[in-house]
């Protein structure tokens, strides 16, 4: 016996409407709506909470102390150039003590003189710097404290004191240079076992380097020029020495140096 035919229903179009209504997915690649671009990907899991400790507060940067700040400020402070001033002094007021042979003997013994010089005693081109031939004034000792204190602030000590050898060196050399030649070695006249000794010629280099440092140029030419008119109003008198000449070469040298503004200040004075 045969089993009847059902009938065949058509099949109505699969959309994108019936399968929403449909309550599934639309799976139809027909669909003319657009996906989300983010429709493919799962959505988030809940982060469970957590239950480890919370994250500690970091600890704040400490401030610098205030020691370091105290401390550059005393290591700019010159304290080379007062232990010198007080050296010379106290070392000129023991020699005042001396019998007057023996303290001219200690003082001829150190002096940057022809005779000293000749002989090969060339120790006297640092030693005569550390001798005076009488205590240094008040008000003297005070300016070179003041002017080779500022040296040393400026450019530390190891420029300062270079600078100041340079001056006294320098201008003891250029001196014996001129003098060689013209004093009588045998035997010597007093030129050439004259006393010469002191801080003059390397103070005088100090100044005339700070001189170029001032960083106005108006200034800077002023006092420049002063010093330079200072050192050779000396050496035009009929009664010159040759020290004067020797205090001029130092103010020169000391200006020479510090027109090499890049070696003592870094960086070149302002110009106006």
């Amino acid at each position: 016996m045969s089993r009847p035919e059902s009938p065949v229903v058509p099949k109505s179009p699969v959309t994108s409407e019936t399968v929403v209504a449909s309550g599934f997915p639309a799976t139809s690649k027909s669909s003319t709506r657009p996906k989300h671009p983010y429709a493919s990907k799962p959505p988030a899991a809940a982060t469970p909470p957590s239950t480890s400790e919370p994250p500690s507060t970091p600890a704040p940067t400490p401030l610098p102390p205030l020691v370091s700040s105290g401390s550059s400020v005393w290591r700019r402070l010159p304290w080379v150039a007062p232990l010198y001033v007080v050296a010379i002094g106290v070392g000129a007021y023991a020699a005042a003590r001396l019998p007057g042979a023996r303290r001219a003997e200690l003082l001829r013994a150190h002096s940057t003189n022809v005779e000293n010089l000749r002989a090969g005693r060339w120790r006297t081109l640092v030693t005569s710097a550390a001798f005076i031939e009488e205590p240094l004034p008040l008000p003297y000792s005070a300016a070179l404290l003041v002017a080779l204190g500022t040296a040393e602030a400026r450019w530390g000590p190891r420029r300062a004191a270079g600078v100041f050898a340079v001056g006294h060196i320098g201008a003891s050399l250029l001196v014996y240079t001129g003098l060689r030649g013209r004093v009588r070695a045998d035997p010597p006249d007093a030129t050439a076992r004259a006393i010469d000794v002191g801080v003059s010629y390397g103070l005088n280099a100090t100044l005339g380097a700070l001189a170029m440092t001032v960083p106005h140029r108006g200034a800077r030419t002023a006092a420049t020029a002063g010093l330079l008119a200072l050192g050779i109003r000396p050496v035009l008198r009929p009664e010159r020495t040759f020290t004067d000449a020797g205090h001029l070469i130092a103010i020169a040298l000391g200006v020479g140096i510090g027109a090499e503004r890049g070696a003592l200040r870094g960086r070149p004075p302002e110009r106006r």
